[in-house]
């Protein structure tokens, strides 16, 4: 009897749906479907890239991807590539913030992404990568599954530091968001170790590939721990990089002779993107 009641109960709710609501509970159902399919595809570009799966990472791409900064899935393909034969070890993951979709049927994701690895230079002295961005994904389901078809990078910070230079509380700020041919400030603030003597550069650099060294200029660090350049963003409309660098030493004193050891150094590299609306603000960025 218990039986009969709870299914004739049940089927009693279920016919007093109208067709509207159907039709909503429906189209939630293949929403939650999308969303998992779209989390999944995610999930497995940082299950391959932890592995250094290449093949399958790629397969997790549209074979028409470019991203925001121009490359194809040629180029993409290529840098990952040269990333990870440099660097075996490197960590990733990433944190969603939100799904939506698109009326195209496009679906957009904003996330965090991270990467860490440990970097060994000598035995005396070890270092750390680790990288942090904000990013938009958009997906695109082919043949049954979502795939990755372009990706932006709102702002982005990554380091790499050696010896004392882990130590450090580096702050490094430039406008988010730039105009061609826009004049803006790059910052660096760190704190060196007491009876260190610090020195430091700035400098800026376009996105591309292959990437171009940057030009350094080394200059002692002022006292009061802070080093400015002034910077015009370039007029090709292409994002940029902002570079500082950091070395560290010490002064050994002894018969009367003076050795200079080093103790640390690093970089640190912050995106500046450029684009064709004036930004809203030119608040900085650390």
């Amino acid at each position: 009897m218990k039986k009969f009641i709870l299914t004739t109960l049940l089927f009693i709710l279920t016919t007093q749906f109208s067709f509207a609501e159907k039709d909503l509970f429906a189209l939630n159902i293949l929403k939650n479907n999308d969303i998992r399919g779209v989390k999944s595809t995610l999930n497995q570009q940082i299950k391959y890239a932890n592995k250094l799966n290449f093949d399958k990472f790629i397969t997790t791409y549209d074979k028409e991807y470019k991203n925001g900064d121009g490359y194809d899935l040629e180029v993409y393909s290529k840098l990952v590539k040269e990333l990870w034969q440099n660097y075996d070890n490197i960590k990733y993951g990433i944190k969603i913030k939100n799904i939506t979709f698109e009326p195209n049927g496009i679906a957009k994701v904003e996330l965090i992404e991270t990467s860490h690895a440990d970097i060994p230079v000598t035995k005396k002295m070890n270092g750390v990568l680790s990288s942090e961005a904000n990013s938009i994904y958009y997906l695109k389901k082919i043949n049954g599954k979502w795939k990755v078809t372009s990706d932006k990078i709102i702002d982005e910070v990554t380091s790499m530091l050696y010896g004392d230079a882990m130590n450090l509380d580096i702050k490094l700020t430039a406008p988010n968001e730039v105009t061609p041919g826009y004049e803006y400030t790059a910052s660096l603030e760190f704190v060196p170790p007491k009876d260190t003597f610090a020195i430091a550069s700035i400098a800026k650099d376009k996105v591309e590939y292959p990437q171009k060294q940057a030009k350094e200029v080394f200059r002692k660090l002022p006292d009061d721990n802070i080093l400015e350049r002034l910077f015009i963003a370039n007029s090709d409309k292409v994002n940029e990089y902002v570079i500082a660098s950091i070395g560290l030493t010490k002064a050994d004193i002894k018969d009367l002779s003076i050795k200079l050891s080093l103790t640390g150094f690093g970089y640190q590299i912050i995106r500046v993107n450029v684009v064709d609306e004036k930004p809203a603000s030119n608040d900085k960025k650390e």
